[in-house]
């Protein structure tokens, strides 16, 4: 935590050097000096905003104040969000790339879900088709029927004593 550069520690050795310079007696008198004249420079640095504002009128809000910033020509800064910038453009295509092929795995998922329960259902008709046709075949000579050997539901009825 410092000011403007300035640790703890450097101040401390600031007004160690003026205690002895100045005197402990003169030092209060210098010290309320120094804020009336911060303030001074306050109030004068308010008071050219404020004509800047009447002179300007409403365009002084709409004024992008981070861009007159002359910081933001350091070469450093330059270099540095030139070379992120080339990051973040490579990263961006990179998630667009695995964004896609999430995409396409999921809808590889969905249509092998799809085509598995089409074929389990294709599998069930086949299935009950040619159980109606082994329980025709069966009964005949006995007079008994397969429908009576046929599983039972969660009610206790077959399939064929629900119908009738």
């Amino acid at each position: 935590m410092g000011f403007g550069g300035l640790t703890f520690d450097k101040i401390f050795v600031i007004l160690l050097i003026a205690l002895f310079v100045v005197g402990p007696d003169k030092l209060p008198g210098y010290a309320k000096r120094l804020g009336e004249m911060v303030r001074s420079i306050k109030r004068m640095a308010d008071g050219a905003k404020d004509r800047l504002r009447d002179e300007m009128g409403p365009e002084f809000d709409d004024v992008d104040w981070k861009q007159l910033d002359p910081r933001q020509y350091d070469p450093r800064r330059i270099i540095r969000d030139a070379l992120l910038e080339d990051e973040k453009e490579a990263q961006a295509e990179a998630r667009k790339a695995k964004a896609l092929e999430a995409a396409q795995a999921r809808r590889e998922r969905v249509q092998a879900k799809a085509d598995a329960v089409a074929a389990g259902i294709a599998a069930a008709a086949g299935g009950a088709a040619a159980s109606g046709a082994e329980a025709g075949a069966e009964s005949g000579a006995d007079g008994s029927s397969a429908a009576a050997e046929q599983p039972k539901t969660s009610t206790g009825l077959n399939f064929d004593d629900e119908a009738t």
